[in-house]
């Protein structure tokens, strides 16, 4: 079955949109922040204006009208009689998130919103009346007759002349080809306009033989006749602004093209067309290039766009490499060869490929965060709109890159917690005041790398959580007996039991009970965990801790009570050996370790995970000594460390939920199954017991 080759250009389409709709917010946030360069309006007033003519190609009528009405006001912030003032921004951030909406329902098929025309006329009231131009300007109707001779030579204008005249040059870089533009179209688009006559030249093509077939050598020289004004023109090139040389001016002068391909002038250029095709093409490919646009150096990368499930499908193949791998290498060591021999060469040599190849793959699949942290953006207005606060979003970090699986399983819970921050963390504007805070509440989206791990923090500048209500709900919906002794951390950790909500009415935003338990649960289902940390009056901060990637890991193979487990190569300071000199009890059941100068505290692991009991002497042992999330260290003794070497992971949340201090298990080498450790959550839930009960009543 042949696929529709429209299909693929309408889906390119949309996935321009996402990348337009992104250029979109960042230049509203710079507008925001107070930049209002001009440069900076028009990438806003460039990226609707190219939904709309994409949207026009493909008949989305709704999309079409809503960019028109949207482009219209923000050509009057171009032109200065509009002021960006903040209830201008707050509507055009609202016009931006509608848009959006648009977009998708014109890609699913389904009803676009609802309030749009509510916004829009906002926005119009905004900007004022359109600027209306003086009568001297409205040329008077004039009909045009229709020539119906087939003989005449089609190179011979009118005799009459045109009411108005224009020259354009055009001349394509490499990439305007690149990215699947045809000359050809643009050409036919402007003949739509008027009377054109066109000719192409190639000064700089160099001989066949050394003729490069991916470059760019030619350009074309029109003379375009008939009522036209130059945005006319411009907006026929809009789709490749930035990957070619374009300019307009008003008609001056003709020109011959010899059969060389070499442009005779025969009258002087106009000013306004200073390149002349035949002698400034080579001069451009001598001399300095000149610096691309955004819009060039987006082209310039040549991006392909691959199906995410291509992408899987070859991280899974990677994943079986891996594992087959390491199954070739416990062959050779068991077979006994040489480490210098020839097959345990080529298995090094394999070794590296293999890893540069998982590599490679994790690099495709990871993403910024930032399409994610915009999204948020949207939550907070949409959310402090619904309750009557003035909230702003700050993120930081929107660089750090995340495997594409976990950025898309993380909006929803993500979402859930910015609407917290809003609706519960942070006080009314008038509650502010009188604490003598600004009337704007400030929620702060971090990431970023830490242990291997990626991070994710929503801060607010809130009150805090109020522990005492916290602990009189718990109580009195029978989640605690009321005379229990909770630390802070405990207290705070009641707000993940589900069902357990502080709202006391149910609104649009929360009152439920179904929040927190839910974001506890998907990421937990991520092989991530989220923590709560937070100072009254001074506002709170959710931690969401993550796996790079869902795929492949470097790991250490270590021996617990004859298990063998992996504990990630990231978490991992170092390794050392204990003396006794080195060890120190601390209360009836716990030792620590003197390192440096530093107590770190000292966990088994064949006691933690329950394979056996505490020993008598940790004197000898083997540690691992792990950085956990908030940056401290611990301990964890072991048997003995086998190897190192990269892990395929196999997650265990579908089979068996979440288990304390197990991120997921692999395929070891010699078909063995191995649990991966996470260390700060096995820290988390450890009871760090490392002395018997009998021995420390003796000692």
């Amino acid at each position: 079955m042949t696929q529709d080759p429209m299909a693929e250009i309408r889906a390119s389409f949309f996935v321009e949109c996402e990348e337009l709709l992104e250029r979109l917010q960042d230049a509203l946030t710079a507008i925001e922040a107070g930049d209002h360069d001009p440069e900076t309006i028009n990438v806003v007033f460039r990226a609707v204006h190219s939904i709309k003519g994409g949207a026009g190609a493909f008949a989305l009528l709704p999309l079409v009208a809503f960019a028109h009405r949207f482009e219209t006001v923000l050509d009057a912030l171009r032109s200065g009689q509009m002021q960006p003032s903040p209830e201008a921004i707050k509507r055009f951030f609202q016009a931006a998130d509608l848009m959006q909406d648009h977009v998708r329902a014109a890609r699913d098929g389904t009803a676009g919103p609802a309030n749009a025309d509510e916004v829009l006329q906002a926005l119009e009231a905004l900007a004022g009346p359109p600027a209306e131009k003086p009568l001297a300007e409205v040329a008077e109707f004039q009909p045009l007759a229709l020539v119906l001779d087939l003989d005449a030579d089609p190179g011979i204008a009118d005799s009459a002349e045109p009411q108005t005249a224009w020259q354009v040059f055009f001349a394509p870089h490499a990439a305007l080809y690149a990215t699947g533009n045809e000359p050809l179209h643009l050409l036919r688009a402007l003949s739509a306009l008027g009377t054109v006559e066109t000719r192409c030249a190639y000064p700089a093509a160099p001989d066949l033989i050394d003729l490069d077939p991916e470059a760019a050598w030619l350009a074309w020289q029109i003379t375009l006749a008939g009522e036209v004004g130059v945005d006319d023109i411009r907006e026929v090139f809009d789709f490749v602004e930035g990957v070619c040389a374009l300019e307009i001016g008003p008609a001056g002068g003709t020109n011959a093209c010899t059969p060389g391909g070499q442009t005779e002038t025969t009258q002087p250029r106009p000013a306004a067309l200073h390149l002349p095709a035949a002698e400034a093409a080579p001069a451009r490919a001598s001399g300095p290039p000149p610096q691309p646009t955004l819009a060039a150096k987006a082209a310039e990368s040549a991006t392909v766009r691959v199906d995410l499930e291509r992408i899987d499908r070859l991280v899974n193949l990677v994943g079986e490499l891996v594992i087959n791998q390491a199954m070739l290498a416990q062959s050779v060591a068991e077979a006994g060869l040489a480490p210098s021999s020839a097959v345990a060469n080529g298995l090094e040599a394999f070794m590296m490929l293999t890893r540069d190849l998982q590599d490679s793959v994790m690099m495709i699949r990871a993403q910024p965060v930032k399409p994610l942290f915009q999204r948020m953006a949207r939550i907070v207005r949409e959310a402090s709109a619904a309750i009557g606060k003035e909230v702003r979003l700050h993120p930081e970090g929107e660089a750090t890159e995340v495997d594409k699986t976990v950025i898309e399983r993380l909006a929803d819970p993500l979402t859930h917690m910015v609407r917290n921050a809003v609706d519960h963390g942070l006080e009314t504007p008038e509650a502010r005041q009188r604490a003598g805070k600004p009337r704007e509440g400030l929620v702060t989206l971090r990431a970023m790398h830490r242990a291997g791990r990626v991070l994710i923090e929503v801060e607010d500048d809130g009150a805090g959580i109020n522990r005492a209500k916290v602990r009189e709900i718990a109580i009195s919906r029978g989640l605690i007996a009321a005379d229990a002794v909770l630390s802070n951390a405990e207290i705070d950790a009641l707000l993940f039991l589900p069902g357990f909500s502080t709202a006391t009415t149910v609104s649009a935003l929360s009152g439920r009970g179904v929040g927190m338990d839910v974001v506890r649960q998907a990421i937990q289902s991520l092989g991530g965990r989220v923590t709560i940390t937070s100072d009254p009056g001074l506002g709170s901060k959710f931690s969401i801790s993550l796996p790079l990637t869902l795929a492949v890991l470097d790991g250490m193979v270590v021996q617990v009570a004859g298990q063998k487990l992996v504990v990630p190569l990231s978490s991992i300071l170092e390794t050392a050996a204990l003396t006794q000199d080195d060890i120190r009890a601390l209360g009836p059941q716990t030792h620590v370790i003197s390192v440096r100068g530093a107590i770190v505290p000292l966990y088994d692991l064949g006691t933690e995970l329950g394979f056996r009991q505490p020993r008598s002497s940790y004197d000898g042992s083997i540690v691992l000594f792990c950085v956990l999330d908030n940056g401290s260290s611990a301990a964890l003794a072991v048997d003995a460390i086998l190897e190192q070497r990269q892990v395929v992971i196999k997650g265990l949340q579908k089979a068996y939920g979440h288990i304390p201090g197990v991120a997921a298990a692999t395929i070891l080498g010699d078909g063995q199954i191995a649990l991966i450790l996470d260390p700060a959550d096995l820290v988390r839930s450890a009871t760090g017991h490392t002395r018997a009960i009998a021995l420390a009543l003796a000692g």
